[in-house]
């Protein structure tokens, strides 16, 4: 059975790495100044963390998500948003369904319907952004699930 040390990462990897590591904050300064909505984006960074189990960036996301002035409730219900519709724009509930797709990419497929929904709200380059920043925080997530990223505890 494999013990689990959660308070320290397995690597440090902005030191084993600090260039490639570079490369990807400038992608997400680069996803950061596109003018998605702060919202939308917040979004995005908690659903997709969520679906991957990166308990780092649910954290930092979450908390980032508050003090924003995103209500607590519409965070605790996104894993929920279809039940709870009526919490979320339809602009909203196209990108948190764009998300969920892009992020369960393996065994299945982005159909038309999902893309013909999101770009009934957004032209190609915000489209083209919005999946972006989607890629930006998968990729995020794979280095804090991969290398265990400890989350520090409630103050």
């Amino acid at each position: 059975m494999e013990t689990t040390d959660t308070t320290r990462a397995r690597l440090e990897h902005w030191k084993a790495a600090p260039d490639a590591m570079k490369a990807l904050l400038a992608l997400e300064q680069a996803v950061r100044g596109a003018g998605i909505d702060p919202v939308l984006l917040e979004f995005i960074k908690l659903r997709a963390s969520q679906i991957n189990g990166c308990a780092y960036c649910m954290n930092m996301h979450f908390n980032d998500a508050v003090k924003s002035g995103i209500p607590p409730q519409r965070l605790h219900l996104l894993p929920s948003w279809r039940e709870a519709a009526h919490l979320y724009t339809p602009a909203e509930r196209a990108v948190l369904a764009w998300t969920e797709k892009l992020t369960r990419l393996p065994g299945s497929h982005v159909g038309d319907e999902d893309y013909a929904a999101l770009r009934v709200h957004f032209d190609e380059v915000q489209v083209t952004w919005i999946t972006l920043a989607i890629a930006t925080i998968n990729a995020w997530n794979r280095f804090g699930v991969g290398f265990r990223l400890p989350v520090e505890p409630a103050a």
